[in-house]
């Protein structure tokens, strides 16, 4: 009878042990910044996160068998948000730079697209020293076009800032910036909205080494083990053909770069 008893019982715990981490999923918090940002990232009308980066990152978790949980952070905070352990990772365009490097660790680029500048259709305008002299530019804070123009264009043109890229594409429309300078990409997808019907791309887009080396998956410095993850999963799904899927739901050329 003990013997049958103890028999049953490891049984149980076997399967115990067996069905356990099956039920419990491990769950990576990945903070994001969805402010009228397309094709990467926006909030429906329903409120439900949609775009290219919403779809890679939950690629990326299933890849790594773990579940998703989307956190919404505006940008001027994002890294203080992941150093204070709001969410484990971020998923928001954040380009892969030095200065950034110094306070977190990022995954391999899982897209990389060139800057652009645009303005009104009407004005002729020579992406120069000499051709911008005395225009007001506008870019989104903390971001690589802010830091680009910074350094380049300080002492030739006025500089506005802005908290989103939607409040920039705003003023734009409005007159009281002549330029904006941003992701290619995401300018784009104004040009072709019924906002940017009168405004067009100037010069050409562009890369340039200040922009950093790609667009990663943002960890904190000492979660290596979370960072060679992200890592993994990048390279599997490109390999896998699921980066490619989500890609051509967005764009008509591969943006991995």
């Amino acid at each position: 009878m003990n013997r049958l008893t103890l028999a049953t019982c490891l049984a149980i715990a076997a399967l115990a042990g067996v069905a356990g981490p099956a039920v419990a999923q491990e769950v990576v918090r990945i903070g994001t910044t969805p402010e009228s940002y397309p094709p990467y990232s926006w909030v429906d009308a329903q409120g439900k996160l949609n775009g290219f980066e919403i779809e890679i990152g939950d690629a990326l978790c299933a890849e790594m068998k773990v579940k998703c949980e989307w956190v919404i952070q505006s940008w001027d905070g994002i890294i203080p948000a992941l150093q204070e352990k709001k969410f484990d990772g971020i998923i928001a365009s954040m380009s892969i730079t030095a200065e950034r490097k110094q306070v977190v660790d990022f995954s391999d680029k899982y897209y990389n697209s060139p800057a652009e500048f645009i303005g009104r259709k009407d004005e002729i305008v020579d992406i120069s020293p000499d051709g911008l002299k005395g225009k007001t530019v506008g870019v989104q804070i903390s971001t690589v076009h802010a830091g680009y123009i910074e350094a380049k264009y300080k002492d030739i043109v006025t500089i506005k800032t802005y908290d989103t890229q939607e409040n920039a594409n705003l003023d734009l429309i409005a007159g009281r910036v002549d330029l904006l300078l941003a992701d290619g990409v995401a300018l784009d997808a104004f040009l072709k909205s019924a906002d940017g019907a009168d405004f067009e791309v100037k010069g050409k887009p562009f890369v340039d080494p200040m922009m950093g080396d790609g667009v990663g998956v943002a960890v904190r410095k000492d979660d290596t083990a979370l960072r060679d993850k992200f890592s993994a999963a990048i390279k599997a799904i490109r390999a896998n053909g699921v980066y490619k899927t989500i890609n051509d739901k967005y764009f008509s050329f591969d943006i991995y770069g």
